[in-house]
């Protein structure tokens, strides 16, 4: 028999190998010598203009007078603010806002009724008819810790079992995006309670879709084995679902979407592609550190409402003296807002809602005072003069908490909802481009002579 632990293991000898590849770092000087825009941003962190869209844009700032000054953050999904988006299902008292999002940036207008129910009933459809046993051969046979990894393999994988996994037409890509859609939210709960089993020794419990429920009320469903779940519940996932279904081109996982896309690949590898993004904590991990933050912030400050005591732990955070010495305040700030983020002053009506649901208002107040407190710290520590402000992340993880749901299922969550605006720019990028995208990188490294293998 091989010897299998050698295959996780790090040598002596790869360790020596690994430092060659560490002194090969290129200066950063020369980014600022031939004016290169590392990660495709400037110096200031704005973005590069890489491309145009349709789906969503992102306002951070506006132009007055020949001059740019920093605004509450807006955020459009097809050029109708997300807030009147959210306004409009909530005073209807539904619970299928993600449902209406999808269709809003799949198709550019806004469903009628008739439209929205015909749409539900296809994603419903698609739920119930996953391919037989794929989750006994795909799901159940080896789950993996990370919930992130079971559903790219699961995405994979159902790349065999599509007839016409390689046609581009744009049917055939919508057809494929919405059995994403739909079966994004099976895949990973599933993936979560054969987790849960095999490798952490709990029950099993496997309930399948019900057709008459939202994808919000269906995530609730099939994670509790009971079933149940209050109507805020559902009404705060849904929400949340909405929030993060979409946020511009440029941020990692979408615009990897479109970059993958632009070679001629088919759906299932560009949507593993764009999940292997999100698995990054830099891009999807960010509410559970946030969740981490608040532990350790409970845990050396006791009393909640001394200010005092408070503001002198933030101190310590941001100053890499507490939590895991980043000298990050997790969950605030952001790439491009900067005033306010939309995402979270939305939330944040709706997170207090369910914190008195739950008999959490004392820690609901916590996260207030912390976000009150931070941003003034970062503000003055790091001469932010434009303003520093609390992102979605923040509360999110603080919602999941309040609605039991497991860690490992965070960040799968947010796939669960940005698989529809993957889905949007992956339809935009087929239908508007014909190129291959490549962005240019300069070679930096000085010429050198070959030597025979005697005189190395």
């Amino acid at each position: 028999m091989p010897n299998t632990n050698k295959f996780s293991k790090v040598t002596d000898e790869i360790n020596e190998l690994a430092s060659y590849c560490v002194e090969n770092k290129v200066d950063p000087e020369l980014y600022k010598k031939y004016d290169v825009k590392r990660g495709l941003r400037d110096l200031n962190g704005k973005g590069v203009l890489t491309g145009l869209t349709q789906i969503s844009e992102i306002i951070s700032s506006k132009n007055i007078d020949g001059e740019v000054v920093q605004c509450d953050g807006e955020l459009y999904y097809r050029g109708i603010d997300v807030h009147d988006l959210v306004n409009g299902f909530s005073t209807d008292n539904r619970f299928d806002g993600f449902e209406e999002a999808s269709y809003l940036l799949l198709f550019g207008k806004l469903p009628s009724e008739s439209d929205l129910k015909s749409f539900k009933k296809i994603l419903s459809d698609y739920r119930l008819t996953m391919p037989k046993n794929f989750v006994r051969d795909i799901i159940m046979k080896k789950p993996s810790d990370d919930i992130m990894n079971n559903l790219t393999r699961a995405i994979l994988n159902l790349y065999a079992y599509d007839n016409n996994a390689t046609d581009l037409s744009i049917p055939n890509v919508l057809r494929q995006s919405l059995e994403l859609i739909s079966l994004f939210p099976v895949l990973a709960v599933y993936s979560y309670n054969a987790k849960k089993y095999y490798n952490d020794n709990g029950s099993l419990v496997i309930h399948r879709p019900q057709p008459n429920y939202s994808t919000a009320q269906n995530i609730l469903h099939m994670l509790r084995a009971d079933s149940k779940f209050t109507e805020l519940e559902a009404r705060i996932l849904d929400v949340a679902l909405v929030l993060h279904a979409e946020h511009g081109g440029g941020n990692n996982s979408t615009f990897t979407t479109h970059v993958v896309t632009s070679s001629g690949t088919d759906t299932y590898a560009a949507m593993a592609a764009a999940l292997s993004s999100l698995k990054g904590p830099k891009h999807g991990g960010a509410n559970i550190k946030v969740v981490e933050m608040f532990a350790d912030i409970k845990k050396h400050v006791k009393n909640w409402d001394d200010e005092d005591a408070l503001t002198e732990y933030i101190d310590k955070i941001l100053n890499k003296k507490a939590f895991d010495g980043a000298g990050v305040v997790y969950g605030m700030g952001h790439a491009v807002y900067s005033i306010s983020d939309p995402r979270a002053q939305i939330f944040k009506e709706y997170v207090k809602q369910l914190s008195v649901e739950k008999h959490k208002e004392k820690e609901f107040k916590l996260y207030s005072d912390v976000e009150r407190i931070a941003a003034r710290l970062i503000s003055e520590q790091r001469h932010i003069y434009k303003g520093v402000s609390a992102n979605i992340d923040f509360y999110s993880g603080f919602v999941y908490t309040m609605l039991n749901l497991p860690t490992e299922l965070y960040t799968p969550l947010f796939a669960i909802a940005r698989i529809s605006g993957w889905s949007a720019h992956r339809i935009e990028e087929l239908t508007n481009a014909s190129k291959i995208i490549r962005p240019a990188y300069r070679c930096v490294q000085e010429r050198k002579e070959y030597r025979s293998m005697d005189e190395r």
